[in-house]
């Protein structure tokens, strides 16, 4: 292949611009995408410093607007999903214009850029379509209701288009984070509506006054989480062996214990009910 050419959402900060500057060391060729270029001018004169260039694109523009930046680059390879963000409130708290907005984020705005990359993709009978997800998609905890649905939502589309592209030539990959210590924390949302105070003394307060307490103490490495990222992209390094052969990436030892707790759960339930979904047959 000659130079790679990369598409990755989100890169005003945390892994879309790790990820980005990690891609423009190997000499790849890389747009980002962030929502205003003006409010983040550092961010784009250090990519525009190392090679990469920067598009303005909000992922709750309307699908003929998100069609068309992202055809405008020409040929993309490796298109990342990485865009995103969460409020952190119990589910009664939220908003209409709140839950509207988580969805249009991390659902739709992904969805309509896979469709614009997928046309040149399946033209050319290759391509990779990498979508980070969350451990939360797997293993929700309270305060994240629309968080995780909105990534769950991402994950069964990418599940599903897995299937419908393989025969082109093209690839998706799920990427599951748990805890990293980028800035992800550091800019938690809260709902704008006030919380009912039944839930501020119990478990949703204290999840998140855990999640503001676990700022900057993450255990996850930042740098090392993106490389493993980048190798099972390029098919290079530890990660490299995985390419093409998996549809989900785990990272984090918190991501694979709860990926692990969240799983027997759904053997527990799929086994002691196995009976009585065998009983919904006709006779």
């Amino acid at each position: 292949m000659s130079q790679p050419v990369w598409f990755i959402t989100g890169v005003s900060n945390g892994f879309g611009l790790l990820l980005t500057l990690r891609a423009l060391k190997a000499g790849h060729r890389v747009i980002g995408s962030l929502r205003n270029k003006a409010t983040r001018t550092d961010v784009v004169h250090e990519i525009e410093a190392a090679g990469g260039e920067v598009m303005e694109m909000d992922m709750t523009e309307s699908q003929e607007s998100i069609h068309r930046k992202i055809k405008s680059v020409g040929r993309i390879d490796y298109l990342i999903n990485n865009a995103g963000y969460a409020i952190f409130c119990c589910l009664e708290q939220m908003s209409e214009k709140e839950v509207n907005a988580q969805i249009s984020t991390n659902v739709f705005g992904p969805i309509y850029a896979m469709q614009a990359a997928l046309e040149g993709m399946r033209a050319r009978r290759s391509g990779l379509i990498v979508n980070i997800s969350s451990i939360a998609a797997k293993d929700p905890l309270p305060t994240s209701a629309l968080y995780a649905a909105s990534k769950a939502a991402l994950e069964a589309a990418s599940e599903s288009l897995a299937k419908e592209v393989a025969g082109f030539g093209i690839s998706v990959l799920i990427v599951n984070p748990g805890a990293f210590r980028t800035n992800f924390l550091g800019q938690l949302q809260l709902s704008e509506n006030p919380m009912p105070d039944d839930y501020k003394g119990g478990l949703v307060g204290s999840v998140i006054h855990k999640f503001a307490d676990a700022d900057g103490k993450q255990a996850g490495d930042p740098d090392k989480g993106i490389e493993r990222i980048f190798e099972i992209v390029t098919g290079e390094g530890m990660a490299g062996e995985l390419k093409g052969k998996v549809l989900r990436l785990v990272l984090g030892e918190d991501a694979i214990t709860r990926m692990k707790r969240n799983n027997d759960e759904f053997i527990h339930d799929f086994t002691v009910g196995e009976k009585v979904a065998l009983s919904t047959a006709f006779d």
